[in-house]
């Protein structure tokens, strides 16, 4: 396994839609291992595959893994997709590793269903709801080209961006 160079915004990557997996191989559960210590050496609950550079619709999550002690639950999830998502809506103050250091609260359905296919190829259904509903549908997004910023008004989202590409222009001369 190896932790894998996550990228920031304004790369482009992160704004692309990604393709679908065709098959579940060998490398791929090799990808799959990666981006989990990827995640979890972050750290973060979260991780989708355009985040480190590969635009393919594959994410990895752990909502549970947030205290040291707790013993870790990892969620994979290929060519996920949300069939159904509840009326009712949550606010969770979310961040994001392709954004570090800057939160927001953003408001999502408080329960989403996720069909997926897991890490041995099988077809899956999962119910998802509270933090776990929040953080599948934040690493959907990154599949779309989206970012949790973008729940944001204009003006907070164009700061952010701002910040960032600066900083970038500043980490390259």
């Amino acid at each position: 396994m190896a932790v894998k160079e996550i990228i920031k915004i304004p790369d482009p990557v992160l704004r692309e839609m990604c393709g679908e997996i065709a098959d579940v191989t060998p490398e791929l559960n090799v990808l799959m291992d990666d981006m989990l210590e990827t995640m979890y050496d972050a750290p973060g609950i979260g991780l989708a595959a355009p985040q480190i550079n590969i635009p393919i619709r594959l994410i990895v999550m752990d909502a549970a893994k947030r205290e040291e002690e707790e013993k870790p639950n990892p969620i994979i999830m290929v060519n996920p997709v949300i069939i159904s998502a509840s009326d009712e809506r949550s606010l969770y103050e979310e961040g994001c590793l392709s954004i570090p250091d800057y939160y927001a609260e953003v408001e999502r359905p408080a329960a989403v269903n996720v069909a997926y296919i897991d890490r041995h190829g099988k077809m899956q259904e999962m119910v998802c709801e509270d933090l776990l509903a929040t953080v599948v549908q934040h690493e959907i997004d990154h599949l779309n080209g989206k970012l949790f910023i973008d729940y944001l008004s204009k003006l907070r989202r164009d700061r952010v961006i701002k910040k960032f590409a600066k900083a970038k222009k500043t980490d390259a001369l």
